[in-house]
């Protein structure tokens, strides 16, 4: 399993795992399509900020990332 930090900027984590954006996409963020949205706002949104903007609850996230073997840490707490 890959650890990723949730403080960490979308983009770079797409860049590192491209099979985030399915995940991400799944959950609700619709915007990670879109090639320029990610390369804007990707590059200061990180999950945990996104999840509060769009009001996707942070352990249903986990858990969706956890599904595809991925497990997310909070390296801010």
């Amino acid at each position: 399993m890959d650890k990723i930090n949730l403080n960490t900027p979308i983009l770079e984590l797409v860049k590192k795992y491209p099979k985030i954006k399915d995940i991400m996409n799944s959950l609700g963020f619709k915007n990670i399509t879109n090639p320029a949205m990610l390369q804007t706002a990707g590059r200061i949104i990180t999950i945990k900020t996104g999840s509060k903007m769009m009001k996707i609850d942070l352990n249903l996230i986990k858990e969706k990332f956890l599904e595809h073997n991925f497990i997310l840490e909070d390296n801010n707490e």
